[in-house]
């Protein structure tokens, strides 16, 4: 006999080892999809620093904007790429539904560069934080995915740096 809720779900002495295996399949595969998920709502924060990136580089002379693109685009281009492939992959791997990620609106141009790197930065620290969390709670390990690890880890490596950068531009700007 099995209570109907997954976390409550526990195997009573007697009932038969197919349900405890039932159970455990199920909460596996609840897991994977919660990590896609995570996976998932980290990379649309990474869409969202770039679309305020791009927003912020149409209002800079070209100059600027090259410096802008080298140090900051770039780099968070290159993390949601690998965002992206990373869910994808996993989602293959273990026979979960892929999903498409829309461009992220801007906002408006009023904003200024100041404000569009502001909402870029606070979008790629909420991603870092949000993949951080999902790295210190050993979902990952347990699921005992390494693609899915290291790419993760390639992800924030790619970002990690960028607000120090992105302060460095502003400084040097003077806005």
């Amino acid at each position: 006999m099995t209570l109907s809720s997954p976390a409550t779900r526990t195997r009573y002495v007697g009932s038969p080892a197919w349900e405890y295996a039932d159970d455990m399949a199920y909460a596996a595969s609840e897991a994977r999809q919660e990590l896609l998920d995570t996976v998932a709502e980290a990379t649309d924060e990474l869409g969202e620093a770039l679309a305020s990136l791009g927003a912020a580089y149409e209002q800079l002379d070209e100059e600027s904007g090259d410096r802008l693109e080298q140090q900051l685009f770039r780099p968070v281009q290159a993390a949601y790429g690998r965002a992206r492939r990373t869910h994808a992959a996993f989602a293959s791997r273990h026979g979960l539904p892929d999903r498409t990620f829309e461009p992220a609106a801007a906002g408006a141009p009023s904003h200024g560069v100041r404000g569009f790197l502001d909402l870029a930065l606070e979008a790629v620290e909420r991603a870092d934080g949000t993949l951080a969390e999902l790295q210190d709670s050993m979902r990952p390990v347990e699921v005992g995915d390494a693609e899915l690890r290291a790419g993760l880890a390639g992800v924030r490596e790619l970002i990690g740096p960028l607000p120090d950068r992105a302060r460095e531009l502003l400084r040097r700007w003077g806005r």
